[in-house]
This record gives C-alpha cells, structure tokens and sequence, in this order.
C-alpha cells in the first residue's frame, strides 16, 4: 500500500463500501459486513451514494466490481468512496466521532487502521425512500387497476379462447357452467339497492372429489366471492390476483397449506376465511388487503406467528385465531386499532402484553382454553369492552375493576373433563373440536341477551357407555 498518501483528504485515504457490505441477500462468507437486521435488500451503488450524501458526506463512485460479486452484470458493478477526515486530520462530521459510528477493521494484509463506517445510523432515511417508491409503485397498481383496459383485455382473452372451441365443446361449457348443486356453479343476484354494482356473482365449490379448481374459473374475473369447503384443493392459484373486485375469500377444510403472495392485490377484499387448514405461515402480502374486515384462521394446527405486515389492516374488526400454537398475543394485532373482536382461544397463551389497552375499540376477547394466570391492569383502560371469557383453572389475579364493573360481562370457565376410556372413544378430533367451538359460540351468545352473567361456569364433557 505504498502508493497511499498521509493526507486524510485525498481520495485515495477515502474509505471504501461496496454494495455486498450492507446487503441483507449476502452471507458472510459472500462479504456482508454487517448484522442481517441492520443491512438493506439488495442495494445498488447510486443509492448508497444518494443516502450519503443526503447525510451530508462527500462521497466519490468508482467503477469497480467486488471480487466476491459473483454476478457481473452492470447493476451488481461499482463502490463508493467516503471522506472520513478533513486535511487536518479532524473528522468530517462530528456525530460520527463516537463508538457506535465507527469501528475499527484490521486488514491482515497491510496490517492497516480501515474505518468502517456503520450504516444503521442513516437507515430511517434509505427506508423512508423505499416506503415513497412502495407508495408510488402502489399507487400506480391501483390507477392500473381501475383502468377499464384491463378489464376490457380479459374480456377478450376469454372471448378469443371460446372462439378457440369446437361447438360441442362450447354446449359442454356452457352445461357445466349451469350445474347446480354440488357442481360448480354461479349465482347472479341482485341486491335490493338501486345502484347496480351492488350485483354479486358467486362461485361455489363443495365435496371432496375436488382434487384441483376448474381451469375455466381464471377467466372469471368479474367474481366477486368464492366459496370453497371440504375439498381435495391444495393451494390457492396464483392468477387469484386478476380477482380485483373480490370481495369474500370463503376457503375452510381444504387442507390448504399455504396462502399465495398474490393475495396481496385483491385490494377490495372483504372477508378470508381459512378455518380448518394446514396452514403453516401466512405471507406478509395479506397486510396490503386494507379493506379486509374479517379474518379467521381457526385450528390451522401449525400457526404460531403473524407478519408484522398484518399491522397495515386498520380496517379489521374481527379476528379468530382459535385452536392454533400462538404463545402469545402478536405485535401485529396489538395495531389493528379497529378491531372490536378477537378470538385466541385454545392456544398456548401463559401472559398477556402489558400493552393491551392499544386496542382501544376492542368489545369482545374470548381467552378461554389458554394458561392465562392473571390479567394486566391495563385491560380496566379499554372503555368498549363488553364481554371477557377466560379459563380460570390457573386464574389468580384480575383486576376488581373488571370484576365488579356492570358493563363486562366476565365469564370464568373451570374446565374439568370427565371421558371414557380411550379405546372407547372413535369421534373425530377435528370435528369434536368443531362442536365444541359451535357450543361456545351459542353459549355466549345466550349470554349476551342477559342482564347478569353468572359468576362462573364449569364445563363437563361426559362419554357415555351404552
């Protein structure tokens, strides 16, 4: 490293990033220098340079390719050169002349001093620039969207392929799409309101000799609910997303395994119902459907956690995340401000967040089949709240303004399970549990209409022998 100047000020004392070093994508060995939490998703040489001179550094770009960069095109090519210290050798900003700035990197070859500067300290700005791209981006989408051109195109494709048919293949179309019944078939109804884009086309899918969806629904795209149950259907279609003005995604026992990201363009949807599924993971994009106002996602078994994402859904009054592993209540739902009903009931919850009272218009929490050992003072701030059901097996504190208040109706349910041998027992696991969710929903809706809750009530399961 002879040909380096003493001078701080001259380019080549200038301390060198290339695009790897902050990228989220990049291993370690594959050169990120930073922790994954802190680093960016791909990011190219012209925005790290915008960020840093918008933090107000003086920054140079060079046309040079990092040797562990495995892909050469252009987008992967070039690094930016940082001034640290000015010809005095003083630091060029003095917000960056602490530890948590910069640390030091021994390079084991020229055995010299390399400033590493640390990125995190300007990553609300690069982030802020990807929100507004995010907006713009979204925006676009929804103009394209309305635009009647798309419509006006699919109508087309669907006319060109019936065009493409024999007559007896178009007679056999035109017989399936009029099968009633257990077949598939589609309503037309028109609501008693006078404005006529209220009228509702609905598809219709039951039984279980359904192994895989029509391939003539994907030209349907004016519908506007589909009602799936108990087929052999795996997975929802990705060309969902043509499905603009869906509205109600209506999918229980169907042994779904995942959700598609497309999910995220139906941006009229309404409803999504995914009771009863194997559902492992529910993918981020769900957060883009801000219209959606119902979401249930009953006994999917494996269902531990929701994307942060799903904050975005400010619209959102009902959630049931029954029969599932979450161990306790997520962040995400701690920000849907408009939720009034919330169902975590038969989960694996010890403990409730001390910031509960975040769901301000909340008026119903069903707790019950959890260990849940003592509510947070907290609750008494939520003013809506109408109705509380937890197990009080292991209950030991809860707050007296609860207890005594006349506008919650608490019910405190003891458990105590009395059955039969198990040899004796054949019933269905999934569909006793179903039973006993149809039980407590009218259980606790016979309480509603009541002046007075009782104090408590304890539930007794009994198999008989005959």
């Amino acid at each position: 490293m002879a040909h380096l100047t003493t001078n701080p000020a001259d380019k080549e004392r200038f301390m060198c990033i290339y695009p790897s070093y902050i990228n989220s994508k990049k291993t370690l060995a594959e050169g990120r220098r930073i922790a994954a939490e802190k680093a960016v998703e791909n990011p190219s040489c012209a925005e790290i340079r915008d960020v840093l001179v918008a933090a107000g550094l003086n920054v140079l770009v060079e046309n040079k390719m990092y040797p562990r960069e495995w892909n050469r095109d252009v987008q992967f090519r070039g690094r930016v050169r940082i001034q640290i210290k000015l010809e005095d050798g003083s630091l060029c900003q003095e917000k960056f002349s602490n530890s948590k700035s910069f640390n030091i990197m021994k390079a084991d070859r020229s055995r010299v001093d390399i400033p590493v500067y640390d990125l995190s300290l300007i990553r609300d700005l690069w982030e802020g620039r990807v929100r507004k791209q995010k907006q713009r981006q979204k925006k676009e989408e929804e103009r394209i969207s309305q635009s009647a051109l798309a419509k006006v195109n699919q109508q087309w494709q669907y006319r060109i392929a019936c065009r493409k048919l024999k007559s007896a293949e178009v007679s056999a179309l035109q017989s399936y799409l009029d099968r009633s019944c257990d077949q598939l078939h589609t309503l037309h109804t028109l609501h008693n309101d006078s404005d006529t884009e209220n009228n509702k086309f609905i598809f219709q899918l039951n039984g279980d000799k359904w192994m895989k969806l029509p391939e003539d629904l994907q030209f349907m795209t004016y519908l506007r609910e589909w009602h799936i149950h108990a087929t052999k259907i795996p997975e929802i279609p990705t060309y969902i997303e043509a499905f603009v003005d869906l509205r109600v995604l209506d999918v229980p026992k169907n042994g779904l395994t995942k959700i598609p990201m497309e999910i995220g363009k139906l941006i009229s949807l309404r409803e999504l119902n995914v009771n009863y599924n194997k559902l492992r993971s529910i993918p981020a994009e769900l957060g883009e459907c801000e219209n959606l106002e119902r979401l249930e996602m009953t006994a999917n078994r494996s269902l531990s956690e929701l994307p942060y994402e799903l904050r975005n859904l400010k619209k959102l009054k009902h959630l049931d995340l029954s029969e599932n592993q979450f161990p306790s209540i997520p962040i995400c739902v701690l920000r849907m401000e408009s939720l009034k009903t919330l169902d975590i009931s038969k989960n694996r919850l010890t403990d409730l967040p001390e910031d509960i009272d975040r769901l301000e218009a909340l008026e119903t929490l069903f707790l019950h089949r959890n260990r849940v050992r003592y509510v947070p003072m907290p609750m008494t701030n939520l003013v809506h709240l109408k109705m509380l059901v937890i197990s009080a097996d292991e209950l030991y504190s809860i707050p007296s303004q609860i207890v005594d208040s006349p506008d919650i109706k608490l019910i405190r349910l003891y458990d105590n399970p009395i059955s039969a041998p198990d040899e004796d027992v054949s019933d269905d696991a999934e569909a006793l549990d179903e039973l006993e969710k149809e039980f407590m929903k009218t259980y606790i809706e016979s309480l509603q209409d009541r002046d007075t809750q009782p104090m408590y009530t304890t539930k007794v399961s009994l198999s008989c022998l005959l």
